[in-house]
């Protein structure tokens, strides 16, 4: 199943995915940025304890005779470019001193970058041997106006880096599977929490296939004022067509007994008038008829859950025309578990018209087929009633729906039965065509609401 983009789910994840990326990015630089500066400052704090202990060992001697320190404590001042060095230079003149790490070179504080100052302290970074990059600490010591020496300590930086990138790197593993896991977690808790909108869905489905009439919970107290109301609508909805259909077979009663006296009135009267008067009472009848039957039809139409079972009511409707048209050869294919979404008055009515016409204009055979079919966005339940007849000419198949037009005045009908079919077929969201049959003559195919299991 595709994903929906444009579902609640989809947007409540994705809403707390940015969310969490964003707090966990913004996090991750944070916590970088106070390990970086807690880091630097250890660091530092180091450089300046080694300070101290150089310049302390060169105060407790002679100014103009300094003699070597040693290691300080620390056996990478021993080793040659270990990036650890020390350094004692004469203010303006040369060095006097150097840690043996150093070897031949000297270290120029005047090409340092990041200079800053505190406390007479200054530090500062700067490239030494081997490209090293080093975090230094310098200071002047004053013994008398003829002995003023630049004491400096330095340290490799690339060390300090390298624990800074393995911290970044393990802050970015954590961080990211700690998101990994709070979006799968939203995701289970949007998935939990919208779970009463699929039995919402489902109560609705339920509904409209006719195995409900009602929308039952239990739902959440959010929700419930919702279902609530949408029984409330259902049944106002039956209300309102129960009394349309009240309205109709009144309106019915109301004009049949006037167009009764009108018709007997004229049968008995003799003359072209009384013709013409019984010829017109007849047509208002039959169009009072349809026009109540389409009014009834789209009412019921709207009913939410009405189903029909589609082989029993096929079966019915094809004994029936067998023994009206004896002389047809009526074959019946039906899946049995075939469901039209609507009344089965309706169905009946629609199959048992074509089926009719069929009969009517075939040589000596009529097939009718019902299946379900895939349509463009749903399941649909396609009937097709095919005769052996001399068939319809493309002209004559869309004269043939016109409400009233009879293609042959020598067969009985009113000529409202195929469009009564069309009205029917569409007040249904379904439609109705006509083609060549295989077996040679007409092919009447219905399109219709299916209810699937």
């Amino acid at each position: 199943m595709k994903p929906r983009f444009d579902s609640l789910a989809f947007r409540l994840v994705a809403g707390a995915s940015v969310w969490a990326a964003v707090a966990l990015i913004a996090a991750a630089f944070i916590l970088t940025s106070l390990y970086r500066e807690t880091v630097e400052r250890g660091f530092d704090e180091r450089l300046g304890v080694y300070l101290k202990t150089l310049v302390g060992n060169l105060a407790m001697q002679s100014p103009g005779q300094l003699g070597d320190p040693g290691n300080l404590g620390e056996q990478r001042f021993e080793l040659i470019y270990s990036g650890w060095y020390w350094q004692v230079r004469k203010s303006g003149g040369p060095v006097v001193l150097a840690s043996r790490s150093l070897a031949t070179d000297t270290l120029d504080i005047a090409k340092a970058t990041n200079v800053g100052t505190v406390d007479g302290v200054e530090s500062a970074v700067l490239t030494g041997p081997d490209n090293q990059e080093l975090r230094v600490l310098s200071r002047t010591i004053i013994f008398d106006a003829d002995h003023r020496y630049d004491v400096l300590i330095a340290g490799n930086a690339s060390q300090l880096e390298a624990e800074i990138r393995n911290f970044q790197t393990s802050v970015a593993l954590t961080l990211a599977v700690f998101g990994i896991g709070l979006i799968v977690a939203v995701g289970v808790q949007i998935r939990w929490g919208l779970q009463p909108l699929d039995r919402v869905r489902h109560g609705l489905s339920e509904m409209r296939s006719g195995r409900e009439q009602r929308f039952e919970g239990p739902f959440p107290a959010e929700i419930e004022p919702l279902a609530k109301e949408l029984n409330a609508l259902i049944a106002s909805n039956q209300e309102i067509i129960e009394r349309a259909r009240t309205h109709v077979g009144n309106l019915a009663h109301a004009l049949k007994t006037p167009l009764s006296v009108i018709t007997n009135e004229a049968r008995s009267g003799q003359g072209p008038l009384a013709a013409k008067v019984g010829e017109q009472a007849e047509i208002m009848r039959t169009q009072i008829n349809h026009h109540l039957d389409r009014a009834r039809i789209a009412a019921r139409s709207k009913v939410i859950g009405a189903i029909t079972e589609v082989e029993p009511a096929l079966e019915r409707l094809v004994r029936a025309m067998s023994r009206i048209h004896g002389d047809r050869d009526l074959e019946l294919d039906v899946a049995e578990t075939l469901r039209f979404r609507g009344e089965q008055q309706d169905l009946e009515e629609m199959v048992g018209n074509l089926v009719d016409n069929a009969c009517k204009w075939a040589a000596s055979r009529v097939v009718v087929t019902a299946m379900l079919e895939e349509g463009d966005a749903d399941q649909a339940l396609v009937i097709r009633i095919d005769d052996d007849g001399q068939g319809l000419t493309e002209a004559e198949m869309s004269e043939a729906t016109r409400r009233g037009r009879r293609l042959d005045e020598s067969k009985p009908g009113s000529g409202l039965g195929l469009s009564i079919v069309t009205d029917l077929a569409a007040l249904y969201g379904g439609d109705f065509r006509m083609s060549r049959a295989p077996l040679g003559g007409l092919r009447a195919e219905l399109r219709l609401p299916a209810v699937v299991a």
